[in-house]
């Protein structure tokens, strides 16, 4: 399935129903159940050790998914997280940017699951893996 929302339509969407989540990143891919953010790392992302926080993380693989599910489903401001588990893998590369893709595993009419990868740019190595469900309201 093709997605109902182009990028700039769901960049211009989160900019107007979730203007925190740019502090997350920035949508970058779009396409069949997948998306992908970027997240230009910051001095404001950094806990003590100079690494990336993982609440930070969390925050990215959860904006990942919110972007991959509307993409599929359609501007649903009201779609939520239910359950989200993260496991970091190993610390990201300094002053790096992250990437995060999330591929939809599965979506029914009430709820969805998925997957986020989030590497540093530039590498193949996986930095931390989520997995993540989401409530989607009655349409």
């Amino acid at each position: 399935m093709q997605p109902v929302m182009s990028i700039a339509d769901l960049n211009g969407f989160l900019s107007e129903h979730f203007p925190q989540g740019e502090r997350f990143g920035v949508l970058t891919g779009l396409g069949d159940n997948w998306a992908e953010m970027t997240l230009q790392v910051g001095d404001e992302h950094l806990r003590p050790g100079g690494t990336v926080s993982g609440p930070v993380m969390m925050a990215l693989a959860d904006v990942a998914m919110y972007a991959a599910l509307l993409g599929q489903i359609g501007a649903v401001a009201l779609a939520v997280t239910t359950n989200l588990n993260i496991n970091f893998m190993q610390k990201p590369l300094p002053d790096c940017d992250l990437v995060a893709r999330c591929q939809i595993m599965k979506l029914g009419k009430r709820l969805a699951v998925g997957e986020v990868w989030i590497r540093s740019a530039g590498s193949d190595e996986v930095v931390a893996h989520s997995t993540l469900t989401y409530s989607i309201p009655e349409l």
